[in-house]
């Protein structure tokens, strides 16, 4: 019987359309256990899933591969945290385009080429435009969050690529998330406390946990077997309109006219980029 193949970039649009879902799913739980119970709940309940699937060997590794990973895991942990702080002050395809900064600005400076300057520079005036025209109503803590978020992204690249290299398939993101999971669970038990295992925050926590964690990882690994990093990057950029979107459809959040055409110049600045030939560069 001939297998089913999926191609490339149904699984990247795939993973995309299940994070950002995710992410409307995770603004709704938010509501109920904070940030820090929403995010740490998130990753407690992946870490089982991505074990079982991944099934990491720890034998014969080495101690840059311990602190590979351990650095992987802790900056995946922060990222989380930083952009669940913003959903929790920002509409989520607001959040979104803003965190977009960050690997938009690594890919451009791994370019140096005054094309993607230019491209980061339309995508920051982007950023402006998607918090409004009333910079008095913006919500200055949730924007700082996003773009704290950003930043770690991209250190995710690098952090991922590396562990990429020493760990095989999954181990090391199976791994990574361990360790996300140990720096945020205490905060969240603090934080939320008995809510945390009640059903209903089970039940959508592992909701959460598959759709922003174990299906998108795993999708976008297998296809970045199968593609080349420049259309997964164009790929990906069209994650601040599916944020929107997910954001409307879920969580009935409206977005001005201005809002869009900030968003439209991210997206847009994103593609440039990811279109510029070059020898090495990270994939956003």
């Amino acid at each position: 019987m001939r297998k089913l193949q999926v191609p490339p970039t149904v699984m990247v649009l795939g993973g995309v359309v299940s994070v950002q879902f995710g992410g409307a799913l995770a603004a709704q739980l938010i509501q109920r256990l904070g940030a820090v119970g929403t995010v740490s709940l998130r990753l407690a309940l992946a870490v089982p899933i991505l074990l079982v699937i991944a099934r990491p060997r720890l034998r014969q590794r080495t101690r840059r591969d311990f602190l590979a990973v351990v650095a992987f895991g802790i900056v995946l942990g922060l990222m989380n945290l930083s952009f669940y702080l913003s959903l929790e002050r920002l509409p989520l395809g607001v959040a979104v385009t803003i965190e977009f900064i960050g690997p938009l600005g690594l890919a451009a400076a791994m370019s140096r080429k005054r094309r993607d300057l230019i491209a980061v520079a339309g995508a920051a005036l982007g950023v402006v435009l998607v918090n409004g025209h009333e910079l008095s109503a913006v919500n200055w803590l949730g924007v700082g969050f996003a773009g704290l978020a950003g930043v770690l992204w991209a250190c995710y690249i690098l952090l991922s690529a590396e562990t990429g290299r020493r760990f095989a398939q999954l181990d090391g993101l199976a791994l990574a998330i361990v360790v996300s999971a140990f720096i945020t669970a205490p905060l969240g038990i603090a934080t939320a406390g008995g809510e945390l295992l009640h059903w209903h925050s089970l039940v959508t926590g592992l909701a959460i946990a598959l759709l922003s964690s174990v299906l998108p990882y795993s999708l976008e690994t297998l296809a970045l077997r199968k593609m080349k990093p420049a259309v997964f990057g164009i790929l990906m950029s069209l994650e601040p309109a599916v944020g929107a979107t997910a954001g409307f459809l879920i969580l009935s959040q409206r977005l001005a006219i201005i809002q869009l055409a900030g968003m439209a110049c991210v997206v847009a600045a994103s593609i440039a980029i990811t279109r510029t030939p070059r020898t090495e560069a990270p994939d956003i």
